[in-house]
């Protein structure tokens, strides 16, 4: 049985009674559905009632679209459900996460740059408020993953850094910032992200630590979680071979599984070890880290039978519901494993007091509440932690401040994603770079990447490019991004003909607002500058930061320098 009067969930004797008497009322497709948290698209009436019907899902996940829409789809849901749902959202970074029109804070590492935890609270308190406005009440956050190795594409500027006595503090005030405005937290991603240098999403990450290192770092973290009473914790597609190892002595490598079908890891250590008693969500499973040790009719199952409550997403989710009742009919899933993981979703739902929402007709606020979508709170806030977290990592040749009358023609170079999806082209944040600096009264040249100046690399030499720029500055923005197996610049493909070969000559500087390890790519750079966040209120607090008016306040969260020798001369 379990306690539903244990934290996390510290359910009075009438909630107790509402969980026992819904799951009683409930037949079998009505508790399979329950299991499910499937991603929404569609959001047509008649195909949202019949969606319902069908499937009964327990939570759902909207990507970010405006927040009256969002709020009017919320709204209808809840009105046809029978039992309330959790709407989730990847409030990782604001309440841009659930609203296209929301508010982008700030990536957490930006947050953990400021060295100040009130600005995780205030991430926490803008991503919830906006969220709790829209009808959302379940985040896929905190982060609490550790970004130990550089080169991982996935963590990086999503996670708070790489320190575990700066993290816990900060997490725990972006979880205190959500709860406040009624939203529980999904921490993620158990046993932890940040070893390996892969993304789970395209293959199975492994934690590679020994049992004593995790105890010591990821270990003490996650007590942490625990212990702050989150009422959810969502588990990767990472292994822990030292843990598997742990709890099941002379388990074969080939059978190591990762921790979302792992019961060695979900039932030995995050149960047993540690005592957590709230819900389990698994990461996506269309991710191919989740579906590459067992055919995919088995996985569903075997995740739950392993010991996740709850199923982030679909691949073909008739398909996912049939494994579920295969798994049932032939006896690799027990009902009473069903009731278990069904009673834990009704207690989180309980728990955040959705029952009583939505009798009342409060679970979804009324039209008035989304008045605080991006509101001017919320923009300051945003500017405040932007003039924070700016880091200056180094400036060794002693460029900075600069000014129209020292450096008059700069030469821009905007380093984008032209790995990941394409060259953007000066989009968003960093396509008003040149413009706010022509503003300031420098002449300013971009890059052409539409046709590279390769006369200058083969035949313009110093004085050519001396004779046209007094300063060539780089700005990129190559955000962390999933499904991808590296996030490093892209140089042109001939002779890098935008890198900074003329250095010694024209001095340079770089800029990143995402993210933070360039200099492993760019070490020769003598002035270098981290700023985390792709949004105008960070590119504008850079520019009032490089020309002296303003100070840098960042500290890293992170080495910047990544380990390299001669990064930092």
């Amino acid at each position: 049985m379990i306690d539903v009067k244990a934290a996390p969930f510290h359910l009075t004797d009438e909630k107790e009674q509402w969980v026992q008497d819904t799951l009683a009322s409930m037949d079998i497709e009505e508790k399979i559905g329950q299991m499910f948290c499937p991603i929404g698209g569609n959001t047509e009436k008649d195909f949202l009632k019949g969606f319902l019907e069908e499937f009964h899902p327990g939570a759902m996940l909207y990507r970010p679209f405006a927040a009256k829409d969002v709020r009017e789809t919320h709204k209808y849901l809840q009105e046809n459900s029978r039992i309330p749902l959790m709407f989730a959202a990847n409030l990782e970074s604001g309440g841009n996460g659930i609203c296209a029109d929301g508010t982008y804070f700030s990536r957490p590492m930006g947050v953990t740059a400021t060295d100040d935890p009130v600005n995780a609270y205030r991430l926490g308190a803008v991503a919830g408020k906006e969220a709790q406005a829209v009808g959302g009440n379940w985040a896929c956050s905190p982060i609490w993953d550790l970004d130990l190795n550089f080169r991982n594409p996935i963590t990086n500027v999503r996670t708070f850094g790489s320190s575990k006595k700066r993290i816990i503090p900060f997490v725990k005030e972006q979880m205190r910032g959500l709860w406040e405005y009624g939203v529980a937290s999904a921490v993620k991603h158990f046993p932890g992200d940040g070893v390996d240098e892969r993304d789970q999403h395209i293959v199975s990450s492994v934690n590679s630590l020994s049992k004593e290192e995790w105890d010591a770092s990821y270990g003490e973290i996650w007590q942490e979680v625990i212990n702050a009473g989150t009422l959810s914790i969502m588990v990767g597609h990472i292994m822990l071979p030292a843990y598997s190892r742990y709890f099941k002595p002379g388990i074969k490598d080939e059978d190591v599984l990762p921790a979302t079908l792992s019961p060695e890891i979900l039932q030995g250590l995050l149960r047993g070890q540690w005592g957590y008693n709230g819900m389990i969500v698994t990461a996506a499973p269309p991710m191919i880290g989740f579906n590459t040790f067992m055919p995919r009719h088995e996985t569903v199952p075997a995740a739950i039978a392993a010991g996740c409550d709850m199923i982030l997403f679909n691949k073909d989710i008739r398909e996912d519901y049939q494994a579920v009742r295969d798994a049932l009919a032939d006896g690799r899933l027990t009902m009473e494993r069903v009731d278990e993981a069904v009673t834990r979703i009704l207690a989180t739902k309980s728990a955040m007091n959705l029952p009583e929402m939505k009798a009342a007709g409060t679970i979804v606020p009324e039209e008035s509440a989304l008045s605080c979508v991006a509101c001017e709170e919320h923009r300051e806030w945003t500017k405040e932690c932007a003039d924070a977290c700016v880091t200056l990592v180094k400036d060794t040749q002693n460029l900075l401040p600069i000014s129209p009358e020292k450096y008059k023609r700069i030469r821009l170079y905007l380093l984008e994603d032209r790995i990941g999806g394409g060259f953007k082209d000066g989009e968003g944040a960093i396509g008003k770079v040149k413009e706010k600096l022509e503003k300031e009264g420098f002449e300013v040249t971009l890059f052409d990447y539409s046709k590279p100046d390769f006369y200058e690399m083969f035949e313009g030499g110093v004085a050519d490019i001396k004779s046209k720029f007094d300063l060539a500055l780089y700005v990129a923005c190559i955000d962390t991004a999933s499904n991808q197996s590296v996030r490093r610049i892209d140089w042109v493909h001939l002779m890098a003909a935008d890198a900074p070969w003329f250095l010694q000559d024209v001095p340079a500087m770089f800029v990143s607002i995402a993210n933070p390890y360039h200099l492993v790519d760019a070490p020769m750079v003598k002035t270098f500058i981290n700023a985390y966040t792709p949004t105008e209120e960070v590119i504008d607090q850079v520019i009032e930061k490089i020309m002296g008016r303003s100070e840098f306040k960042g500290i890293n969260p992170v080495d910047p320098f990544c380990g390299i020798w001669g990064a930092e001369f």
